[in-house]
């Protein structure tokens, strides 16, 4: 079971950007950590590793209230800095799905 990068920093534009509360950011990447973990597992189903970024996009949709009554949204530069860690997190495992998919239940 390979293991993911233990150096690489999740949503670093997040959270060297003020704008985004770190409490919040610490969501994502706690559900971005769930993939990884999911992962390290050796599944290599392509569906099931789907369904788990979906899973994961989903919560992160559920997110965008508590960002807005904390005067922030998942924008422009959220969005970059998601859909890179989701990239990383897809090469490292050499998953065949393009990170449009990987995202595709997103609505921010």
């Amino acid at each position: 079971m390979k293991k993911f990068d233990e150096t690489y920093e999740f949503l670093k534009e997040m959270y060297s950007d003020g704008y985004f509360p770190d409490f919040l950011v610490d969501k994502i990447k706690a559900e971005l950590e769930k993939v990884v973990a999911f992962l390290e597992t050796g599944v290599t189903d392509v569906e099931r590793i789907q369904e788990k970024f979906d899973t994961m996009t989903l919560a992160i949709n559920d997110l965008q209230e508590e960002f807005e009554e904390n005067d922030s949204e998942i924008e422009t530069a959220a969005r970059d800095s998601i859909a890179t860690d989701v990239v990383e997190i897809l090469k490292w495992f050499d998953i065949d799905i393009d990170v449009e998919d990987a995202l595709g239940e997103r609505d921010w």
